[in-house]
Parts: C-alpha cells; sequence; structure tokens
C-alpha cells in the first residue's frame, strides 16, 4: 500500500507529471488501495501510509483541487462535508479525550499537489529510529 503512495508521491513532484496526479485524484481516487476510513460525496479519509505520529490520518477532496489558495468560493457543501467527516473521525478516534492536530500544509511544505488534510495524535515518531 506505502509503496504505490510513495511513487504517486514521487511522480506528483515531478512537474511534468503533476497535471496526471491531479486528473488521478480528480478522477481515480477510489482506486487508491488504501482502506477508507470515512467517505462523503466530497472527501474521503484513510490512515497516512506512512505516518509520522501514532494516528495520522489523511483527508482529500474527491474535487481535484491543488492547493487551500485554490478551493472554491460558494461550496458551502464541500466545506460542510469536511468537517462533518472531520467530526466522525474525532468520535471514532475519541480524540476529545486523547487530543489532536488538524493540519493543511501549502507551497513548499506540500509534499503532494493535492489539497488535504492531517489530523493527528500523538507525538512525531522518529523516523528510522
Amino acid at each position: 500500500r506505502s509503496k504505490f503512495f510513495s511513487q504517486l508521491l514521487a511522480i506528483s513532484r515531478w512537474r511534468p507529471l503533476r497535471l496526471a496526479a491531479r486528473i488521478f485524484f480528480k478522477h481515480m481516487s477510489h482506486r487508491l488501495p488504501l482502506k477508507n476510513l470515512d467517505e462523503n460525496d466530497h472527501w474521503v479519509a484513510f490512515h497516512h501510509p506512512q505516518p509520522a505520529y501514532p494516528l495520522h490520518i489523511l483527508i482529500l477532496p474527491k474535487q481535484g483541487i491543488l492547493t487551500l489558495s485554490e478551493a472554491p468560493e460558494g461550496q458551502p457543501a464541500l466545506y460542510a462535508a469536511l468537517f462533518a467527516i472531520i467530526q466522525d473521525l474525532i468520535k471514532e478516534f475519541n480524540l476529545d479525550t486523547r487530543g489532536y492536530r488538524l493540519v493543511t500544509n501549502g507551497g513548499p511544505n506540500q509534499s503532494l499537489p493535492q489539497w488535504h488534510w492531517h489530523l493527528i495524535s500523538g507525538e512525531i515518531e522518529e523516523v528510522n529510529a
């Protein structure tokens, strides 16, 4: 699972193939070989295939949106659905008690050319420790 996602990330970092990765996320996100934790008409959530935290969930829009700055205006259902999926995950994983952070990255901090959110809990784990 994580090998496929790692390859998709590598492809998406190469500028000539960003459009292909973006089209994939817009039209083929259901083909990601990952088990969905939650899904609605606008968003899909799954465990991060390369987690940096004890609980590390990715939440991606089904619509191809490159960055937060490109997020469409005038689509209240899109944002209501985002908060609904986040609230469901907070309840499912008892995060009100455990604590959590919700993060979105942009610019050079965004490793995937698709707007997405990280719902994380716990302390960052050392990679290759």
